[in-house]
């Protein structure tokens, strides 16, 4: 774990603007920045970067979040390399505690050299192999396609790398998965006589390698095995190739196989992936998630395709958010995705991913083939194989619409089917949907002291909690900060650039439940600096806080006074409700001279 407060420090010196700047070209827009949003295809910007506020915004698609949020979602790294690459170009040590995660990727950087050249041998191989060539010609492949995802080929013979390596019997070959030791002791190639697809991390690093029979050999597919480079549940092949894709088309479509990812690619459709010899796991889902709200999935029509889609399915109910999709691609007949395309071309492939089954059909399809939803029994085996399913969805108003829907099935009513599930039901309150660039049509008292508190987080200090004790979500958001506060985890620096801090108070409760809420009120902040004047604000903060304190008071009388109607007040409760008396013509007495 890297400590809050060097998170808080490196957001505090660092500007959004240069991190921003450096992959976007911004325009000046009075006090903010433009450009086309990155994040999706536009060619009128709406993409904001508020320097003020260390924050952007894209009023297009909604992405949102701080210096790190952008490089994160930009870039397709996760936080801890983020943070690791903004310390470092801002000349900042970062702590100890991830020092055992250093001794570790210190130790990887020689098996990373290996596996580099491990690669330009097969891909030198490639060039001088006819049949290998044959191959990919007859698959349609293109010289140019092959040298975009580095693909090789492996000779048949058992040493071939002892001609790579000066020292044939190095333990970081073993290491690596590169060569396999047998019970004998005997070393040999893991990979010969086969097609090898490289498989890269984030930062472009050959971490293991998928090899494909030429022939109709088994294993088809062999793979690099787990090691301390690589990790099946982390990777995806293809995501550094397809990234821009995925930011372009505003989608990511994950098929099973290498060759369907480059056969995909050869013929115009760039934003695939291919999970590697493993279900799509959560991690997968997380990745893609920082680069699109849309996910493809897209497998063979065969039972083992079939069962895979199901499986992926389930994965991702419990990352999924309301504003985020899954859907299933399933190919007619029994073709695969690089077989459909070369027959059909890529046009018509477009149209069945346009057109790709949403998570919610596909789930209760899945439901209904599995019971028979017309008699009392069927539905209730259907309830009963809902139940896993809707307990894991995270999407609050996607599990409504699913229990909903599931409910008309089964015949009953929405309440029943989450009394039988065990499932909560949803209340919306106030809450605001995620990417809403509006300020609350009622602008009550905290939804000021929200905005005022988002500009100056130390003024979260001054909040009288107890009467901030309610369920809303902006009352929990407040109480959340002002903790933080008062626990020094937040920088808050001095009061005169304090809404440059909006960045960084969106950090810290990245991936908790005030997220969505802050940054609904950030963005709608992010392109009204002109709106704001300091002084006004801090007399508007001390208003509001004033009749926060008037509610209390009144709420407290009422209180009182009820109960002299009824069970009559202690002679205590009675000097109370007088002294509380007094305090509320005092304060009318003020509020009148003030006016």
């Amino acid at each position: 774990m890297i400590p809050e407060s060097f998170i808080q420090e490196l957001l505090s010196r660092i500007d959004i603007v240069d991190v921003v700047e450096r992959h976007v070209p911004l325009r000046k827009a009075g006090t903010n920045f433009s450009a086309c949003c990155p994040f999706h295809s536009e060619k009128t910007p709406s993409f904001t970067v508020s320097p003020s506020k260390q924050f952007y915004h894209c009023f297009g698609c909604g992405a949102h979040g701080s210096a790190i949020g952008f490089v994160m979602q930009y870039s397709g790294l996760g936080f801890i390399e983020t943070v690791e690459e903004l310390a470092a170009n801002a000349g900042l040590q970062v702590p100890r505690q991830i020092a055992t995660r250093r001794l570790e990727e210190a130790k990887k950087a020689p098996l990373t050299e290996f596996m580099a050249q491990a690669a330009k041998f097969y891909r030198d191989q490639l060039k001088t192999n006819s049949r290998a060539i044959d191959y990919l010609k007859g698959r349609g492949l293109s010289g140019e396609i092959a040298a975009r995802f580095g693909l090789g080929y492996a000779p048949d013979g058992w040493q071939n790398l002892d001609q790579v390596f000066p020292d044939y019997k190095a333990a970081e070959l073993a290491e690596c998965g590169l060569v396999i030791d047998n019970e004998q002791g005997r070393r040999y190639d893991r990979f010969r006589d086969r097609i090898m697809f490289p498989i890269l991390d984030q930062r472009g690093n050959v971490i293991a390698f998928g090899g494909r029979v030429l022939d109709s050999g088994e294993p088809k597919y062999l793979n690099s095995p787990e090691t301390p480079l690589f990790e099946k549940g982390r990777e995806l092949y293809g995501l550094p190739q397809a990234r821009k894709a995925i930011h372009d088309s505003g989608a990511a479509i994950v098929v099973e196989g290498y060759m369907d990812v480059v056969g995909l690619a050869q013929l115009g459709v760039e934003n695939v992936v291919a999970s590697l010899g493993t279900a799509t796991t959560g991690m997968h889902l997380q990745k893609l998630f920082r680069l699109t709200d849309r996910v493809v999935y897209c497998f063979d029509r065969d039972s083992a395709g079939d069962k895979a889609a199901w499986r992926a399915m389930e994965t991702s109910l419990e990352y999924l958010a309301d504003n985020k999709s899954v859907e299933i691609l399933q190919m007619p007949g029994s073709q695969d995705p690089d077989e459909f395309i070369r027959e059909h071309g890529k046009e018509a492939f477009l149209v069945y991913a346009k057109n790709a089954t949403r998570l919610s059909e596909f789930m209760i399809r899945g439901l209904e083939k599995n019971a028979n939803p017309s008699t009392a029994e069927g539905r209730a085996q259907l309830i009963h194989a809902a139940k896993p399913l809707l307990q894991r969805v995270a999407a609050p108003v996607l599990r409504v619409q699913l229990t909903k829907a599931i409910a008309a099935t089964a015949q009953l009513s929405q309440a029943e089917v989450e009394a039988g599930c065990g499932l909560k039901p949803l209340s919306f309150g106030r809450r605001a949907p995620p990417h809403s660039t509006q300020r609350p049509a009622a602008r009550t008292l905290v939804h000021q002291l929200l905005e005022n508190v988002l500009h100056h987080p130390e003024r979260a200090a001054r909040l009288p909690l107890e009467l901030i004790a309610g369920d809303s979500p902006e009352e929990a958001a407040l109480r959340a900060i002002a903790d933080a506060v008062d626990h020094g985890v937040l920088f808050t620096g001095d009061s005169a650039s304090g809404g440059a801090r909006i960045g960084q108070l969106l950090e810290y409760f990245r991936d908790t439940q005030h997220e969505a809420l802050l940054a609904q009120h950030a963005s709608a902040l992010v392109t009204a600096d002109s709106d704001f004047d300091e002084a006004a604000m801090e007399l508007e903060f001390n208003d509001a806080l004033e009749r926060l304190r008037h509610v209390g008071l009144r709420h407290e009388i009422d209180l009182l006074n009820a109960k002299a109607h009824g069970e009559g007040l202690t002679a205590e409760e009675q000097q109370r409700r007088l002294s509380l008396l007094a305090q509320k013509t005092a304060a009318a007495s003020k509020q009148a001279q003030r006016e």
